[in-house]
């Protein structure tokens, strides 16, 4: 089963520099998409995102195990740590970290690991499934039953993230294995929250099924700029053959 993708970074209007970081790599047979977004004071959130990608890099392809769930797990956790270690000692750094988004391919098979509140999403067939949960206030109120959907769209604390690398000692990602039929039409998004603020799941959909690697990036970025563009934004487009 092959694949076609691209990816797309941007700014956000009211930020001096782009704490979002991409990278899409060929390993062990396989391609590797990696999307974080990070925050922090001064150039934190930068430095945050660089380091996580360069850091789940290094870490799954340097991995001898077989079972890439498992690499993907340690990468994560490895990670972390090395970015918690690398805040100790420099205040200005202290409250760095990064949400983070794994997502393997390799032949009919899909493995991702996720962190925070940037999203992973599959369009199958036209149908289109969020992969991840937010690791959000949001989300959390939302499971408990405090909140309705419809509140949870403008709610005060929309940005309050509740899990991310760097932040805490240890850390335990959200991980989950597919199985894709090489006869399904397979479409993946992973996006950061500067997009999912301002695309409803919907309009999404309705983006990825008339789009392909040649027009996405000027469809979903086109919208999203005459919203204001406020926060960085960032995607990663896959489609399948």
């Amino acid at each position: 089963m092959g694949y076609r993708y691209t990816k797309y970074s941007s700014i956000g209007r009211k930020r001096n520099v782009n704490q979002d970081a991409i990278e899409i790599a060929e390993v062990d047979g396989g391609l590797l998409f990696i999307l974080c977004d990070g925050m922090g004071g001064e150039n934190g959130g930068e430095i945050a995102s660089v380091l996580a990608i360069k850091s789940i890099l290094s870490f799954f392809s340097s991995n001898s195990d077989e079972d890439y769930l498992d690499k993907l797990k340690t990468a994560i956790l490895e990670t972390n740590e090395f970015i918690h270690n690398h805040t100790e000692g420099k205040p200005e750094l202290k409250k760095m970290a990064t949400t983070t988004e794994i997502f393997f391919l390799k032949s009919n098979m899909a493995y991702l690991a996720h962190v925070g509140d940037s999203r992973i999403y599959h369009l199958k067939n036209g149908h289109l499934k969020q992969l991840t949960k937010d690791h959000s206030l949001v989300q959390k109120l939302l499971d408990e039953g405090f909140l309705t959907f419809k509140e949870a769209e403008n709610h005060p604390q929309k940005n309050v993230v509740l899990k991310v690398i760097g932040d805490k000692r240890f850390i335990e990602a959200d991980l989950l294995k597919l199985k894709l039929n090489e006869y399904d039409k397979n479409k993946f998004f992973i996006c950061s929250d500067g997009v999912t603020s301002l695309l409803s799941d919907q309009e999404i959909a309705n983006i990825l099924k008339d789009s392909d690697c040649e027009t996405i990036s000027e469809n979903i970025s086109s919208v999203i700029r005459n919203r204001g563009a406020a926060d960085d934004f960032s995607f990663i487009y896959i489609e399948s053959d």
